[in-house]
């Protein structure tokens, strides 16, 4: 299959995107936070398409991506506090685990058998495309599974060219790690991902305490949760200073840790730079002739919550 490369700023991006996910043939469009493998939610074979063109697990759902808080409704429940939130970061790069509706005519594979379902809002060309449907598109990262997450067009075809009809090219995106994933299904409010907006954002807008669950799981609730993920094919090293640099490593710097020659998130030390240029970094420093890579401490706060998990995910040990 030869994979359609169109730029966003082409008149007929969204009527050509349209008709091809109405096809029920899957298209990969840029968002805020990365880049979405878009297929439509109601269509068993196109999300079957999305499962085998990724290589993803069988048990790891999908986000289900709406035009706005109603269409969200249609398939969940949203109790007050859903709602609320849905409201103050919709559309934006949050994502809410909410009780499934019966009958909702979603594809059974979306929710990997599950009885909740992951909602968002997107930004951008993916919402309007939900909203020109009229119906849920579900958009999985546009890259192979376990492979670092793509954040401009060029990541996409390098994993799934030859396998989908089309890339959307936005450049790179805005925000460049994935939503947050906030499930709201019990009393408590619990982070099963941090992403694009921090746990502080998050309580502000709550008035109350946000949990953080540890996502290794055998059956993840909500996509992102496996303990291998986003992963170079190169071993990856955290934490690591300057001065102890392994031998044959390339190093990602932050910061005031540099290193002459070597990459760096953010020589200013700013979590925002640093969260967008995550992904590109890493598929530029796995694409070097070195050892491994190893990377400089990143605060934990913030965008940083979200940086550190993507990245302790990458320096997981790898699944057979």
């Amino acid at each position: 299959m030869l994979t359609l490369r169109l730029p966003l700023n082409d008149p007929d991006w969204e009527t050509r995107a349209a008709d091809l996910l109405d096809a029920g043939k899957l298209v990969a469009v840029p968002t805020e936070t990365v880049y979405g493998l878009a297929g439509d939610a109601t269509n068993a074979k196109a999300v079957a398409s999305i499962f085998e063109a990724k290589g993803r697990p069988s048990h790891n759902p999908l986000i289900v991506h709406v035009a706005d808080l109603a269409m969200a409704q249609r398939y969940a429940e949203f109790d007050r506090r859903a709602v609320k939130l849905s409201q103050a970061f919709w559309p934006g790069p949050l994502t809410l685990v909410a009780p499934l509706h019966s009958d909702t005519g979603l594809a059974d594979a979306v929710t990997a058998g599950g009885d909740s379902l992951a909602l968002r809002c997107p930004d951008g060309a993916l919402r309007q495309l939900a909203e020109r449907l009229d119906r849920p598109i579900a958009a999985p990262s546009a890259n192979r599974s376990g492979h670092v997450t793509a954040t401009t067009a060029e990541h996409v075809l390098a994993d799934l060219g030859g396998r989908i009809a089309m890339v959307i090219d936005g450049g790179p995106t805005r925000v460049g790690v994935e939503s947050t994933i906030l499930d709201v299904r019990g009393e408590a409010s619990v982070t099963l991902r941090p992403g694009g907006v921090s746990s502080d954002a998050l309580e502000d807008v709550l008035e109350n305490p946000v949990s953080t669950m540890d996502a290794a799981q055998t059956a993840p609730a909500a996509p992102g949760m496996l303990e291998s993920h986003y992963a170079p094919s190169k071993p990856v090293i955290l934490n690591m200073l300057p001065n102890d640099l392994p031998a044959g490593c390339t190093y990602l710097g932050f910061g005031g840790h540099a290193v002459e020659g070597h990459a760096s998130l953010s020589a200013a030390g700013d979590l925002g730079e640093a969260a967008a240029n995550l992904f590109a970094a890493l598929r530029e420093l796995d694409g070097r002739d070195s050892a491994g890579i190893a990377i400089a401490p990143i605060p934990n706060i913030g965008l940083g919550e979200a940086i550190n998990n993507r990245l302790k995910r990458a320096a997981a040990p790898r699944g057979d």
